[in-house]
């Protein structure tokens, strides 16, 4: 049985995989997707799910506890200013991760990462929408009081 095997080795010492970790962590951070191989993936999911709700409380001790885990200051500053806030509302479920096929070389199963709820690069930003509409609406009274 397999009773208390909690984590994959991913074939590393546990300080090759702690700063393995932390780097896929900071890079996912940073870039809000990222490329790896599944069971990456999935082991990733276990580290940065908990800093982001971590960054959802701003607190000094909050903050100190992020940099000791991610050792970046510029990210732990993103986390708590702008991922703790777009996350305010959710609770849990923070990531995304998408199979992508399989690597060219060993086969390897690929897997896309990538944060929920994340603006789009060519999306225009939702608080543009509802003045196109406001302004619609203007232009359909001054066509009623006209008419």
């Amino acid at each position: 049985m397999r009773h208390g095997h909690g984590l994959r080795k991913l074939n590393r010492t546990s300080s090759h995989r702690l700063a393995m970790l932390r780097n896929m962590t900071v890079s996912l951070l940073r870039h809000e997707e990222i490329t790896t191989t599944l069971p990456k993936a999935k082991e990733l999911r276990r580290v940065a799910e908990p800093m982001i709700t971590l960054g959802k409380k701003p607190s000094l001790a909050n903050r100190r506890l992020a940099y000791d885990r991610l050792r970046d200051r510029e990210i732990v500053s993103k986390l708590f200013d702008d991922l703790g806030k777009r996350y305010a509302k959710r609770n849990g479920g923070y990531l995304r991760i998408l199979k992508t096929g399989f690597r060219k070389g060993d086969n390897a199963p690929l897997a896309l990462v990538t944060l929920m709820d994340r603006a789009e690069p060519g999306a225009e930003p939702k608080a543009d929408a509802p003045k196109k509409g406001a302004e619609k609406k203007t232009e359909e009274k001054k066509a009623a009081k006209a008419a």
